[in-house]
């Protein structure tokens, strides 16, 4: 029997997160895909670097939050309070959000909850969280005419509807689709806007980041990045909850004013993150030290690589004036966002 066609972003919320959805099983993210978070601790590092700065840019105040947004099993979060010296802890309010359950074994001090917190002051950081908030696919016909696409839990896709509304809107404004190509397509991306929005009105002040992999206004991709994830391997997106469902975010539609995007390289750089190997004169002078900074460097490496996780894009989001200049980097700028 041929099952239910349905929107992408439907179908998509049920595989990922309804019963039994993929990101409900225990094993987590990490048992399917290595992100920043898992390949090293020095992302946790630098997470904590930027987590001192907005301290200090807030003047120190008595509760200072910081919000693992997408948190998994809170391996982000758990690290972050590991490595806070003694007095940032004594203040800091830790959160991870995800709908997942608790996992068992985690820190008491972190409250976990399935949304983000409200009227807090501090750090919000959503790594890899937005590309896998669902959302629908558009597919232009043999006129040119964008149709959402349905698709099936065997993952075969029909045409459906020609775009409509709200949909229309934002493709036109930010992934236009006019004297495209027929089957050329685009993810429509109003309702990550819509999350990270919710996301960031929780602050009462500080900063919000989302790091994700991305594209811009000017060079989107012409046939979407949708796709699944198992077992560490890229596979054909199917939304019966054996795989992870993503795709790229257009970043520059999240940005709100004042936002600025730039690559992991950069803003971990600005962090004083540094990939360079330790001379070789440590080496004789002290093996155990250079053997140490060495592999440091190695991760560091990873971390920043131009064609890996550095490609990255970071939106830096400051909310109220007190962190709008906690991270800056050579290639920062302005995002674009009309009017």
């Amino acid at each position: 029997m041929t099952s239910v066609a349905r929107p992408w972003r439907e179908a998509a919320q049920a595989a990922l997160y309804g019963p039994g959805g993929f990101y409900r099983r225990p094993e987590g993210p990490a048992g399917h895909f290595r992100t920043s978070v898992h390949a090293s601790p020095l992302f946790a590092e630098a997470v904590l670097e930027l987590l001192g700065r907005v301290d200090a840019a807030l003047g120190h105040p008595a509760e200072l939050t910081f919000t693992d947004m997408g948190a998994g099993r809170g391996e982000l979060v758990t690290a972050v309070l590991d490595r806070c010296p003694p007095e940032l802890a004594g203040r800091l309010r830790p959160y991870a959000v995800d709908l997942a359950d608790r996992p068992d074994g985690l820190d008491p001090r972190i409250t976990w909850q399935d949304a983000p917190p409200r009227e807090v002051t501090g750090l919000l950081l959503a790594n890899e969280w937005l590309d896998n908030v669902p959302l629908d696919v558009a597919e232009t016909d043999g006129r040119g005419i964008p149709r959402l696409l349905l698709v099936q839990e065997d993952g075969e896709e029909l045409p459906g509807e020609a775009v409509r509304g709200a949909d229309a809107e934002w493709l036109a404004r930010w992934w236009p689709l006019q004297g495209a190509p027929p089957g050329s397509r685009a993810e429509i991306g109003h309702p990550r806007d819509a999350a990270w929005a919710r996301a960031v009105s929780g602050l009462r002040a500080g900063l919000a980041v989302a790091v994700d992999y991305a594209h811009r206004l000017m060079s989107r991709p012409p046939f979407g990045t949708l796709t699944g994830f198992r077992d560490g391997r890229e596979v054909r997106p199917v939304p019966d909850g054996s795989c992870d469902i993503t795709a790229h975010v257009a970043l520059d539609s999240c940005a709100g004013p004042g936002a600025v995007l730039l690559s992991q390289r950069a803003a971990l750089s600005a962090l004083g993150l540094d990939g360079r190997r330790p001379p070789l004169s440590l080496a004789s002078a002290d093996p155990a030290a250079y053997v140490r900074a060495l592999a440091s460097a190695g991760e560091a490496a990873e971390l920043t690589s131009p064609t890996g996780l550095g490609a990255f894009t970071w939106l830096v989001q400051p909310v109220g004036d007190a962190c709008t200049d906690v991270l800056t980097a050579a290639d920062g700028a302005a995002a674009p966002r009309e009017s």
